[in-house]
């Protein structure tokens, strides 16, 4: 899981839309390539303020992140089978809450950056394809490299396109969130989630010992 949190937060920044970068771009895997740029910049020119309250990093991942991943289709998969027996007036609530889930992961992540690099496979065709995975290798010195697959899909209302998992040394966030969650909801309910979720959400962000100490 560590090297989950590590790829996170290298890859977090890589999940801006292309609509701040190149307003016609349709290739997903140049869009990913290129987004990262503008949030890792944020971060380094607001580490002071980071420092002195890391909760910046939630509304950092709000404003750049947050409209750009489909959060309500990565909600419904984590629900998976689970799916028919939640109550349907549920729903709203259990997707409102895990867009805060991956806030709060995403902004934790976030405070472990320490100028890892990525380097990406090169574009393919995409032809019809509504779903495509970029895969790349994280750099950073004195580790292995890490794999990661960051997987965006075609919304087929909007033809935007947008992040809904990641999946780090063939972790999936996505999976292991549906693995910890579907056994609680089986046995006792969607409330049970909820308020776990809630309560994962209302932890502080802490900066990570060696981020903190090279800012």
């Amino acid at each position: 899981m560590g090297k989950l949190l590590r790829s996170v937060a290298v890859i977090t920044c890589l999940l801006i839309s292309h609509v701040t970068l190149a307003q016609d771009s349709e290739n997903p895997y140049e869009m990913v390539k290129e987004a990262g740029t503008r949030t890792f910049d944020r971060i380094k020119a607001e580490r002071e303020q980071i420092k002195k309250n890391p909760d910046i990093l939630r509304t950092i991942m709000i404003e750049e992140l947050l409209p750009h991943v489909d959060y309500k289709f990565s909600a419904l998969k984590v629900l998976g089978k689970q799916f028919k027996n939640v109550p349907q007036d549920k729903i709203p609530e259990f997707i409102q809450v895990f867009r805060d889930y991956l806030v709060t992961t995403y902004a934790i992540a976030m405070a472990q950056y320490d100028n890892q690099t990525v380097v990406f496979e090169p574009a393919q065709p995409i032809d019809d394809d509504r779903m495509v995975t970029v895969r790349a290798l994280v750099k950073e010195p004195g580790r292995p490299d890490i794999k990661i697959a960051f997987k965006v899909r075609k919304n087929s209302r909007t033809d935007e396109w947008k992040a809904f998992d990641m999946v780090a040394e063939g972790i999936s966030l996505l999976s292991s969130k549906q693995s910890e969650l579907e056994g609680i909801i089986r046995q006792e309910g969607i409330d049970a989630v909820i308020k776990l979720l809630k309560e994962k959400n209302a932890q502080s962000i802490v900066l990570d010992d060696k981020t903190e100490a090279k800012s």
